[in-house]
């Protein structure tokens, strides 16, 4: 019997590999990681992905137990640690990221919203009292009960992973809400996906529930075009960390395309984060609005940041019609330059949003009105093709 011999009897191993650094590269069986997906059905999950899917679940049944970073009900943080340090992240700041989501989420007027993967209830305290009806899940027993034990109207949260949108449970729950969902929201979850398969099944899923001229957000993005700057910034020449790096991570050119994917019509519109505080929040990650069935509205002229001279920010107020301004540096990369939160500042009753360029994850754009940011995919399609790593997944396990 070699050595291997013991590793590649489990039923997840397909092949063991020497490795030069005189360790062992060892693959999983493309069964174990498979997600087989149908319309209209629960997803089947191969054993790892179920596995990974566990973990997560019992990590955050105990850190939401712990109540460590409880500083209010719509304001617990527990779990939430700056990268570099390991220290809780401001809880200031934390209440402004919070603050943004929701806005995010309320420019478009839902009035029936599924959450998926809801964790405290931060979104929830927010958007409740501009909706008719809120359900929830959660893989945490702990926080399910703790957020139905508010006894807030039109409120339901279930135990639910993301996947299992057409589970029982859930269609029990959306079943109260009388009507379809307008909005499908995903916010700071997909980076504890086991793959791009996964997400794509749970996106295509909320693609066909949502209702005509409705939203699918996916929220708080790691975005996978600024991983090595996140690590060079904390250590310079920490490559081996960011190659350690356990979530997933994609780039807008992914998440587009796998929502082109899922067979109804629609457009995308990608936003930069505009916190003020520069943390990692800001800098590497983004947020995505799916439009599904949007109605039609007039093409954005597009401008370009060098072309438009001192003052750009108030000729392009002038333009006048749907504009889109390209091509913008981003004050947190390029010192001396405009800053996602001074842009937003600058928008101020323009009904304008600040962007975040597809191609360049640290330049930025602008839309007035912000409805002017929604492209249709087969834009999207394109920058795919152009992507050379578009998303980074260590796979389960």
């Amino acid at each position: 019997m070699t050595p291997h011999e013991p590793l590649l009897a489990h039923p997840w191993i397909a092949r063991v590999d020497p490795a030069g650094t005189g360790g062992l590269v060892v693959t999983a069986d493309p069964a174990a990681t498979a997600v087989r997906h149908e319309p209209g059905r629960l997803p089947v999950l191969g054993d790892l992905v179920a596995e990974h899917l566990e973990h997560w679940g019992e990590v955050y049944d105990w850190t939401y137990s712990s109540g460590e970073g409880a500083h209010r009900p719509d304001l617990d943080l527990s779990g939430w640690r700056a990268t570099g340090t390991g220290r809780p992240l401001p809880a200031d700041h934390m209440a402004e990221w919070a603050d943004r989501t929701a806005e995010l989420v309320l420019r478009h007027q839902p009035s029936r919203l599924l959450e998926l993967g809801c964790g405290t209830g931060m979104l929830l305290h927010r958007l409740h009292p501009h909706l008719k009806g809120y359900v929830g899940t959660d893989l945490s027993e702990h926080v399910v009960t703790r957020l139905n034990g508010l006894g807030l109207d039109g409120v339901t949260v279930v135990r639910a992973a993301a996947h299992e949108i057409n589970g029982g449970t859930v269609r029990a729950a959306l079943a109260r809400l009388g009507e379809r969902p307008d909005c499908v929201l995903l916010n700071s979850v997909t980076q504890c996906f086991p793959s791009v398969e996964y997400l794509a099944a749970v996106l295509h899923d909320a693609i066909g529930l949502v209702a005509p001229a409705g939203t699918v957000v996916v929220g708080d993005v790691r975005h996978s075009g600024l991983l090595d700057e996140h690590y060079s910034r904390l250590e310079p020449g920490s490559a081996d960390r960011a190659a350690a790096d356990t979530e997933l991570l994609f780039d807008p050119a992914t998440l587009a395309a796998v929502a082109a994917s899922a067979g109804r019509r629609l457009t995308v519109s990608l936003f930069a984060k505009t916190l003020t505080a520069d943390t990692e929040l800001t800098r590497y990650r983004f947020d995505a609005v799916l439009h599904v069935e949007p109605p039609q509205s007039p093409p954005a002229a597009i401008r370009r940041w060098d072309e438009l001279g001192p003052g750009p920010m108030a000729a392009l107020a002038r333009q006048g019609g749907p504009v889109r301004l390209t091509g913008v540096p981003n004050g947190l990369f390029e010192p001396g330059a405009p800053t996602g939160a001074s842009l937003r500042a600058a928008l101020a009753g323009t009904g304008g949003a600040v962007l975040l360029d597809p191609d360049d994850p640290m330049r930025l754009q602008v839309a007035i009105p912000a409805a002017a940011a929604a492209t249709p995919p087969t834009r999207w399609r394109e920058w795919a093709g152009r992507t050379s790593r578009s998303a980074r997944s260590p796979g389960p396990g």
